[in-house]
């Protein structure tokens, strides 16, 4: 009987269970797939473009176009992220440093390869956060150029105000609005499925592109215009990879589900009426797109898709505060300010620095391209090498897999891998016309990355040479006790082994200790976040000194007063409010016997001096900070 009675609330929770992912699935919509689910604007104009431009046939091969556009999408994104690198999780994040994680504990002799391919994927990410608000807007507001071509001249200054907005309200975090993305973006992808079964009738043909055959057809028969046409294809993937970067915000099978049952469906009927469209228009081969739309629904499509492209900025912005947050945990970046956005989601926050640094990226980028079809030429190169690094690294974390077997999932990443290669030979035609500017941009940041990656070795190699060990120096310490002072002393420590530098200007200036002494270490993890039973270690040491080690994941940010707060069944009982934080400041400066060249330790000593002070970067009280600076060079 009680078998009985049990299989109703099985099914209740089953029930509730799938209600749970359905809404998760549906909350995905508007924000993972606003990037890719824009490419419709401007990949096939742009692969039909390139044909035309070529002095190839384009009624020809609208056909193969299609066929490549469609398969590109169920080969990149549907077999690589959604089938393969989904189940490369970290406790359930994913992304491109989730990934230098896991391949870095697979690789635990080759570590330093992992990191550097970490930051040329990260690095190239940041120049697709700065042209993805870019030409997705731009091609939104270009629809007003089809409603009336007086309107052309308006198009980039619409654009720059619109981009503005977005950018300069970024502090306020999307909270109050982010409930209207899944259905605006819901609306569009139902609007484009629409607008492609309208059309596919103009020639049903056009299925025949659902047949790979005929992609392979044109590639084999003429392979230097498959290389041009490619270019324009992989503009129908970019996008893909926050699939996989969300992972932790909405789980596996809600993204699944959003993508297999409404995102996939729609791009392929809206790629295949696009292709019966311009087939059986060639006229319309110049914005496909917005000339499939009836008159009166012109200016409704062209709202409808300024404000997608909006929503797909957010997501990439957004995407560019949470890659940030991790290279600082990872110590790739120097430590910024995080503003947590809401009370309730810890992935919401907003990076100040990063947010104008992406603008002033994104405006020049207007200024210098002043159309889609122009930007298009820069856009695909930075997508394409974070994708490469994605595969790469992927490659790396399932050879060494124990939980899925090595020989079926290798073949298909090398097979995706050397797809990804052509579309980068493809992408690499496009240097001189504009392609040159991601490069640019990825460069100037993996030298940022690597320069202060290679400082803060050689400042710890530096002071580790010229430090104490700590229990030593405590040992000797009590057995000639200093003069002693009521209340708690903290010191952070960037290496729990010596003692820091603020307790030996202190004892050298001031002669006194306090009666508690706490030394804080901050661990960065290799997981996203730490449960908050592991969240500190406590050691005792001589002189009645504790050594706390606050352990947070590569997503979290660090709060010392609140690790304080945690230590009290371990035996440490102050109240972090009232203790004293003793912290070390260095001025660094430049030397000749330095192991960096000059250019390099002037960007390392900007970066340091542009970095967040402690004080706010670990959350200790202002008002309670003794700051003890000293000078060293690299």
């Amino acid at each position: 009987m009680s078998d009985l009675q049990s299989a109703p609330a099985g099914d209740e929770g089953s029930r509730t269970e799938l209600r749970r992912k359905l809404k998760l699935a549906f909350a995905s919509i508007g924000v993972v797939f606003g990037d890719i689910g824009t490419s419709p604007l401007y990949a096939m104009r742009e692969s039909l473009a390139h044909i035309a431009n070529a002095g190839g046939n384009v009624h020809a091969d609208v056909v193969a176009v299609v066929s490549l556009l469609i398969w590109a999408l169920i080969l990149i994104v549907t077999v690589k992220y959604v089938l393969i690198l989904m189940r490369a999780d970290n406790k359930g994040e994913g992304g491109i440093l989730t990934l230098v994680v896991l391949a870095e504990q697979a690789l635990r002799q080759r570590r330093r390869f992992v990191l550097i391919l970490g930051v040329v994927g990260a690095a190239f990410f940041f120049g697709d956060a700065m042209i993805t608000p870019a030409i997705s807007v731009l091609s939104a507001v270009e629809g007003l150029a089809v409603v009336n071509p007086a309107f052309g001249s308006y198009v980039v200054p619409i654009t720059l105000v619109i981009l503005a907005t977005l950018f300069a309200f970024q502090f306020r975090g999307t909270g109050n609005v982010a409930s209207l993305f899944a259905p605006i973006t819901t609306l569009w992808f139902v609007t484009i499925a629409v607008l492609g079964l309208l059309h596919i009738g103009d020639d049903p043909a056009i299925f025949m592109a659902l047949n790979p055959i005929h992609a392979a057809k044109l590639v084999i028969s003429d392979p230097g215009m498959g290389l041009i046409i490619f270019a324009g294809v992989f503009l129908a993937v970019t996008g893909g990879e926050a699939l996989y970067a969300d992972l932790g915000h909405f789980g596996r099978i809600p993204i699944r589900l959003a993508w297999g049952f409404i995102v996939l469906p729609a791009l392929i009927l809206n790629y295949l009426g696009q292709g019966a469209f311009v087939h059986a228009n060639p006229d319309a081969v110049s914005n496909p797109f917005f000339l499939m739309a009836p008159s009166w629904g012109l200016i409704p499509l062209v709202v409808l898709a300024t404000l997608v492209t909006v929503i797909a900025s957010q997501a990439v912005i957004t995407g560019a505060f949470s890659i940030a947050q991790q290279a600082i945990s990872l110590g790739l970046l120097p430590r910024m300010n995080i503003t947590h956005t809401s009370d309730t989601e810890q992935g919401q926050i907003y990076i100040g620095q990063i947010n104008w640094l992406v603008f002033a990226g994104v405006v020049l980028l207007v200024l210098l391209f002043g159309s889609s079809a122009s930007l298009a030429s820069a856009y695909g190169i930075a997508v394409n090498i974070s994708m490469i690094i994605d595969t790469a690294l992927a490659l790396i974390v399932f050879w060494h897999a124990r939980h899925f077997p090595p020989a079926i999932v290798l073949p298909v990443l090398g097979v995706i891998l050397g797809i990804e290669l052509v579309f980068f030979a493809a992408n690499s035609t496009k240097l001189i016309a504009g392609g040159y500017v991601p490069v640019l941009i990825g460069l100037t940041i993996i030298v940022t990355m690597l320069t202060w990656l290679r400082g803060r070795s050689l400042l710890a190699e530096k002071l580790r040479r010229d430090s104490v060990e700590l229990e030593g120096l405590l040992a000797s310490l009590e057995r000639r006790p200093p003069t002693r002072v009521a209340g708690a002393a903290v010191f952070l420590q960037t290496d729990p082994v010596y003692a820091p530098s603020a307790l030996m200007h202190n004892l050298k200036h001031n002669r006194v200790l306090h009666d508690i002494l706490v030394f804080v270490s901050v661990e960065t993890m290799e997981v996203p976040r730490v449960q908050l039973g592991d969240r500190v270690a406590v050691k005792k040491l001589p002189l009645g000194a504790f050594l706390v080690e606050a352990r947070y994941g590569y997503m979290e940010q660090p709060d010392v007063p609140a690790a304080l707060r945690m230590c009290e069944p371990y035996g440490l009982s102050i109240d972090p409010r009232q203790a004293s934080y003793f912290l070390g400041r260095r001025a660094i400066r430049t030397s000749p016997r330095a192991k960096m060249p000059f250019w390099q330790q002037r960007l390392f000593i900007m970066l340091a001096n542009q970095s967040a002070r402690a004080i706010e970067f670990f959350r200790i009280p202002p008002e309670r900070v003794v700051e003890l600076g000293m000078q060293m060079s690299v």
